[in-house]
């Protein structure tokens, strides 16, 4: 039958070009797969277009056939790599897997599922923590009913089956506000398709470059290369569901400083992650070390100062097995001198943290990023917690524990973000200008900060009040 015929079509692309034979009727998801072990790539990073100046695409699907999209016999077809994806290296090792998907069913440039796939998974080295994760079942076992479980021991009933570690009734039960980030992925896996097509992406506030149908900023802007408006939401994980310290000597040391001279202080927190039992497959920090850089405070203001040290810091830090996992600061005013009461100042009424702290844990963790296999980039979020130091409904010295959202490093990134001279609580996101576009960010509740249980202290519910274009709740 003329519906099966075999056609010939020439495949041209940066290395040269060759020639493949396919059935009419096969689907454009096995022209991409074809094409892939025709020139041995390493990756499916790569769009297939009708004509020579990118129009045209041929995208994958799984019920669209080569007849469907007007491929006739001896037709050319133009392959063009995408975000730089390197599809001709020769330095992978012969056997070794690249990519652990198929080709994208998404005709986008730079859609999530082509980029993840472009990722040599079996070469990114996670840390050791999340290593032990991947091996945990991570399901939370259950006792034996005695009122409603109607068999022997031997068995399992609705009742008391094991229940998943992202169970929405037992997590409210033992009031745990976030998901791990691994009961996370775990909850992203739990489809049909076993997560064989997860794809973390990191929020991009920049537009994408090398787009060819149009002038650069600010003279041209498409849908292919215009970042995404972004909506702050409340992020239903975190990457460190506890931070502990080794022995109380630890804070209060670091709290001398501000004892002695009124000044507040920033330092750096150096430890290492662990296994922590009482979330589902949680992580804890656990800080063995406080080192305080150089800086110049006063009352009300700390700014860091350039450390020489930082370099030997770091690598004594890496021979003892420890590595940055946090920093943290004080916001301490005295109430009482006598009683030594301090005054309690961020709450509901006002702030948790202020607009320039957030910015400033957004810097951090960017710079140390959570590797992870799952993201088409190699790194997903951030591990490195953010510890204040303040006073509490009591009027005692407190410590809480925080991360910002993915949105909020984001924003920090390409920076969107910025503080408000006059409202702490307040940011303002920038007007697009001829020098950089700003994609609209809009806002519902909240938020952009997860608050992370500290060993010493008991949970609060913390927010950051999310904010529009023009700075107003």
């Amino acid at each position: 039958m003329s519906w099966d015929k075999q056609l010939l079509l020439r495949i041209q692309s940066p290395e040269g070009t060759k020639r493949i034979e396919i059935s009419s009727s096969s689907t454009t998801c096995q022209l991409f797969e074809a094409i892939y072990e025709t020139f041995n790539l390493n990756s499916f990073g790569f769009a297939l277009y009708k004509q020579r100046n990118r129009k045209d695409e041929i995208s994958s699907s799984k019920t669209k056939s080569l007849k469907t999209v007007g491929l006739k016999h001896g037709d050319m077809i133009y392959l063009c790599p995408l975000n730089g994806s390197v599809l001709f290296a020769t330095n992978t090792p012969a056997g070794e897997p690249v990519s652990e998907a198929g080709p994208s069913t998404s005709s986008g440039v730079g859609t999530s599922s082509n980029k993840v796939l472009a990722v040599q998974k079996s070469f990114i080295k996670e840390d050791e923590v999340d290593q032990l994760l991947y091996k945990m079942d991570g399901r939370i076992e259950r006792k034996k009913d005695d009122k409603l479980c109607r068999h022997n021991f031997n068995s399992k009933c609705v009742h008391c089956s094991p229940l998943e570690p992202f169970d929405d009734s037992y997590l409210k039960e033992h009031n745990i506000k976030h998901l791990s980030f691994h009961s996370y992925l775990r909850k992203m896996m739990s489809g049909v398709d076993r997560g064989k097509f997860l794809a973390l992406e990191d929020i991009s506030c920049s537009i994408k470059t090398g787009c060819k149908d149009h002038p650069p900023w600010p003279r041209g802007i498409c849908s292919k290369c215009q970042p995404s408006a972004i909506t702050l939401n409340m992020q239903s994980y975190r990457h460190v569901d506890n931070v502990t310290f080794e022995n109380t000597q630890l804070v209060e040391k670091f709290l001398n400083y501000w004892r002695v001279t009124g000044h507040q202080r920033i330092g750096y927190l150096y430890g290492y992650y662990e296994i922590h039992s009482d979330v589902p497959l949680g992580i804890k920090a656990n800080v063995v070390a406080i080192y305080e850089p150089p800086q110049d405070s006063s009352r009300d203001t700390i700014r860091l100062l350039k450390d020489d040290k930082a370099d030997v810091v770091n690598e004594i830090a890496s021979s003892l097995g420890l590595r940055k996992v946090g920093w943290i600061f004080t916001d301490l005013l005295p109430d009482d001198i006598k009683k030594g009461t301090v005054k309690y100042t961020r709450n509901v009424e006002s702030h948790f943290l202020s607009a320039q702290e957030c910015i400033m844990a957004g810097n951090f963790q960017n710079q140390h990023p959570n590797i992870c296999k799952y993201a088409s980039s190699g790194s997903f979020g951030s591990k490195f917690v953010t510890v204040c130091v303040t006073g509490d409904k009591t009027n005692q010295v407190h410590m809480e524990g925080y991360q910002v959202s993915n949105q909020c490093m984001a924003l920090v990134k390409d920076n969107c973000l910025l503080p408000t001279k006059d409202a702490p609580e307040l940011g303002y996101v920038r007007e697009s200008s001829d020098k950089q576009y700003v994609p609209d960010v809009y806002y519902k509740k909240l938020c952009l900060l997860n608050t992370i249980y500290l060993e010493s202290c008991p949970r609060s519910i913390a927010y950051l009040r999310s904010l529009d274009r023009n700075g107003h709740f």
